[in-house]
């Protein structure tokens, strides 16, 4: 898959208006910086805190191919990060 792809980091919970926001850079790109032989671009949008629901809400009727996910301040476990990795060596 060719494609550029924005992300954007937010330091604060997920708002509907981050969408926007990430809407217009996937236009500029787009318009400005795609090639024809590319497919359109994808946004990725990395909040500290996130409601399922108002993200449902709000990429409900987005045309743009969208992520929003969450991230942490501090690392997990030493434990359980060393089980994350067996779970995926052992598939």
């Amino acid at each position: 898959m060719q494609c550029l792809i924005a992300f954007e980091l937010k330091t604060d919970k997920f708002r509907p208006e981050h969408i926007g926001q990430l809407n217009f850079y996937l236009e500029a790109l787009d318009r400005d910086v795609k090639k024809e032989n590319e497919n359109p671009s994808i946004g990725v949008l990395i909040c500290k805190d996130k409601d399922t629901e108002v993200v449902e809400y709000t990429l409900s009727r987005s045309l743009s191919p969208t992520m929003v996910a969450e991230y942490q301040t501090k690392l997990p476990d030493k434990k359980v990060l060393q089980k994350k990795m067996q779970d995926i060596f052992d598939k």
